[in-house]
């Protein structure tokens, strides 16, 4: 039996026109800026179908990132780090969604300089939470989140995940399915509490390791059967869903909204 994750709400941003100049973009594919503006709203609807509340952030249209919007903030509870992201070009789209989840009426606190941190580096499970140490998370930004953290819940720890040069960002090849179930890529090293059950996908499945889950509904990237086999025997009903622009930038489904 999994414990839901506590969320009622999903903050998204619909990509703008300079989406196809993103920074994680494959220099071997172009990406289709009308065809990720219907991934996008698939990916919207399949989420509002899970049962949560879209709250849509400001298009920006001078940010080709900021529809991953994961990226810009960690929740815990009702309290919100508001981070700084590793790449000095995403520097600002954390505003309108500080504003947005003030608006909600989670408490914020703001990371501040030298501090650097990638919401897709941290994966909470309970009051557990990694972080890859990255090209976009530093040392100070890992320090800022475990302040963060231990001033909400004294009991909760930060697990240091170094990454690989190759791996951009922790929830890349990990995400959480429940506070007590964690889907992830076989051979990934992730120290878990003894009571979370670990979910191990093939390497060659790796993408499929991000993952959006609510209420035992979990969305996975398409074309990928093992993963959907592996969430079947263990209780989730998986929904496929087509983010090939997406990939093309390196993103992923749990980059493109913040649940809260």
């Amino acid at each position: 039996m999994t414990t839901p994750i506590t969320t009622t709400h999903a903050i998204v941003r619909t990509p703008s026109a300079c989406f196809v100049n993103a920074l994680g973009q494959d220099a071997t594919m172009t990406i289709d800026y009308g065809l990720a503006l219907r991934q996008h709203a698939a990916y919207v609807g399949a989420v509002r179908e899970l049962g949560l509340t879209i709250i849509k952030a400001a298009i920006l249209e001078d940010y080709a990132d900021a529809c991953f919007v994961e990226d810009t903030a960690v929740v815990f509870g009702d309290a919100v780090l508001v981070t700084r992201p590793g790449a000095p070009s995403r520097r600002g789209e954390e505003e309108s969604i500080a504003w947005a989840l003030g608006n909600l009426g989670m408490a914020l606190t703001r990371m501040l300089p030298p501090a650097t941190l990638d919401g897709g580096d941290v994966l909470r499970v309970g009051n557990t939470f990694f972080v890859g140490r990255s090209d976009r998370t530093n040392h100070e930004g890992i320090s800022a989140l475990s302040a963060f953290v231990s001033h909400i819940d004294a009991t909760a720890r930060v697990v240091v995940v170094d990454l690989p040069p190759d791996l951009l960002h922790l929830k890349c090849h990990a995400s959480a399915l429940s506070e007590d179930t964690v889907l992830a890529v076989a051979g990934l090293a992730l120290d878990l509490p003894s009571h979370i059950r670990r979910l191990n996908i093939p390497r060659s499945e790796a993408f499929a390791a991000n993952a959006v889950a609510f209420d035992g509904k979990v969305l996975i990237a398409d074309h990928h059967p093992e993963t959907a086999a592996v969430l079947t025997a263990a209780g989730f009903a998986p929904r496929p869903l087509v983010t090939s622009e997406f990939a093309k930038a390196a993103g992923s489904l749990t980059c493109l909204s913040i649940l809260c």
